[in-house]
């Protein structure tokens, strides 16, 4: 066997599989059929339970650094501004949510922050041609080499030549006459501390959003035609009635029509399915690239320890469910930058089994402190940790989530899945041992 785990695609959700298994020791490659990192902004939002993924990963002060939390938004008619508001108002971090709001930030800085953190480099203009699976693991043609793993991972977008090659249906439909163009672009005459926006009609709407740690702005806008540098510049002339907001130049343009799909498995034997290969869906509400991140955090543990891979799919699959609904309900709303609800911010999902009050098996484990010392500090690193608290202990998985509460609970949670027994630590209140 090369490897353990073979990951096809770098973009976020390939990234951080591949810093995940990098902590754990755990050999895999990752490969990109493009020639070199995407440079395009696509996703900007990252919600805050993303935050907590990269916290533990050890990489949120880069990100932190990098993104903005209190870009507010404006709409005009002309030059007059006509509303001034924040999606995420009286949202503010708390003990328990350190990270309260969506953070703008462009997705091409995201992967490039991922790629740095760990040593073993991407391998790019490798593109997958063939793979076949038996019992022990997956043969495949990548670049041209054969490669054998114990298990592939197809991280490898809408489009997934993995996917294809499973035969898993991708369920949904495609809205042709929903288009919007998309593209980053250089410009001058508007200031860089707000999200820009016009049309007073659905066909006229135009945004501009200052990506932060760049001189560039993401422009969307609704529209037909090919992108183009004219095409946009001739967008923003007619939508802002403005001579002095002149568009200079593009690093990327792009179509986008709404695509709102999802497998009906996640994993086929040794295969496995994550992000937009696994579910596409509206770009309302800032879900896609968050959302794939935490499919790799699910199951970057379970490959590292080579148990609970069915609960990939089991805990995974309804969570991609949850998100096409959510986001199609804010795309139809008309209103997708209003005020956002607390389901968006992704801490609030859960894999419970059960329902009932307070804290339960599945849920999110929030932060606090134990002692002098922060939980999430606590849980940081590759293993189950028990919590002694005052009220009990309780075993908290990898990813953050409770595996149990009570010491009969962790016992048999332990007896049912010894393997993860051999990857845990203890920490008692006050102390970080």
């Amino acid at each position: 066997m090369d490897i353990q785990v073979l990951i096809i695609g770098a973009g976020p959700t390939g990234l951080t599989l591949a810093l995940d298994l990098h902590r754990r020791g755990v050999p895999f490659r990752i490969v990109d059929a493009s020639a070199a990192p995407f440079a395009g902004s696509r996703g900007k939002g990252l919600q805050p339970r993303s935050m907590e993924v990269f916290h533990d990963l050890g990489v949120i002060e880069p990100v932190l650094a990098s993104g903005r939390l209190d870009m507010t938004m404006r709409a005009y008619n002309g030059r007059e501004m006509v509303r001034e508001w924040d999606m995420h108002e009286g949202r503010h971090p708390t003990t328990e949510r350190p990270y309260a709001r969506t953070m703008l930030i462009p997705q091409f800085r995201v992967e490039q922050i991922l790629r740095e953190a760990f040593p073993q480099p991407v391998e790019y203009g490798m593109p997958l041609t063939s793979f076949t699976q038996d019992d022990s693991g997956v043969t495949a043609v990548v670049g041209g080499q054969t490669v054998r793993a114990k298990y592939l991972v197809g991280c490898d977008g809408g489009k997934s030549f993995v996917r294809k090659e499973l035969g898993v249906s991708f369920v949904g439909e495609t809205h042709e006459d929903q288009r919007m163009l998309v593209g980053d672009v250089r410009l001058s005459g508007l200031d860089r501390d707000h999200w820009h926006q016009w049309g007073g009609r659905p066909d006229r709407w135009l945004a501009l959003c200052p990506l932060p740690g760049t001189d560039l702005f993401q422009f969307q806008a609704a529209g037909d035609g090919d992108p183009s540098l004219e095409l946009y510049r001739e967008i923003v002339r007619d939508r802002t009635g403005l001579d002095d907001v002149v568009v200079h130049d593009a690093t990327w343009m792009s179509v986008y029509r709404t695509n709102i799909r999802m497998v009906d498995r996640f994993r086929v034997g040794r295969v496995f399915l994550a992000g937009d290969a696994a579910h596409v869906h509206s770009p309302a509400g800032a879900q896609g690239m968050n959302t794939g991140i935490q499919d790799a955090y699910n199951l970057g543990w379970k490959l590292g320890m080579e148990t609970l891979l069915d609960t990939y799919e089991t805990e995974r699959k309804p969570v991609a469910e949850w998100l096409l609904g959510m986001t199609t309900a804010i795309m139809s709303s008309g209103r997708p930058f209003e005020r956002r609800g607390d389901e968006t911010l992704q801490l609030s999902l859960s894999y419970r089994t059960e329902d009932g009050p307070g804290l339960r098996p599945g849920d999110r484990m929030p932060d606090g402190t134990v002692g002098q010392e922060r939980i999430f500090d606590l849980l940081r690193g590759p293993d189950f940790v028990t919590l002694d608290l005052p009220d009990g202990p309780v075993l908290v998985r990898p990813d953050g989530y409770v595996a149990a509460i009570g010491r009969s609970a962790i016992d048999a949670y332990f007896g049912a899945n010894p393997v993860t027994q051999l990857h845990h630590r203890r920490v008692a209140a006050g102390t970080a041992a």
